[in-house]
């Protein structure tokens, strides 16, 4: 079995890579949806459609240019490569609204962004 460690991670915008990334994720689900009737002892359900969300985290960057083109409202196309971008790591890649942005700032730390993302359409396989 293979492992890998969190700093082999990239996320890409399109074909830029998000410079100064701290951290990212992606979660896929299903709607389950209730078929129960009324005067059933035990509940059914059916899969309704597939769903996907994340989130990624960066030290604040101006001059990156995916950075930038992360707006509110955006249409991006995202590239979650777990294992690094090495020929043959694998991933995912979708086409996501940008949620929210938040900018950050603390005593000691530097400014830090974040992005949330909403997939529109399913998630798909990916080999770099």
């Amino acid at each position: 079995m293979a492992t890998h460690t969190g700093i082999e991670g990239v996320i890409h915008i399109g074909t830029d890579a998000i410079g100064e990334i701290r951290g990212w994720s992606y979660s896929e689900g299903v709607n389950i949806q209730d078929t129960t009737n009324l005067n059933a002892t035990a509940e059914t359900h059916t899969v309704g459609a597939t769903n996907w969300n994340g989130s990624a985290e960066a030290f604040w960057d101006l001059d990156d240019t995916a950075q930038t083109a992360l707006t509110i409202g955006a249409s991006v196309t995202l590239k979650f490569y777990p294992e690094g971008t090495a020929s043959g790591d694998k991933g995912k890649t979708g086409t996501a609204t940008v949620e929210s942005i938040t900018v950050n700032a603390a005593t000691n730390d530097s400014q830090g962004i974040s992005f949330t993302f909403k997939g529109n359409g399913a998630l798909a396989d990916l080999v770099a």
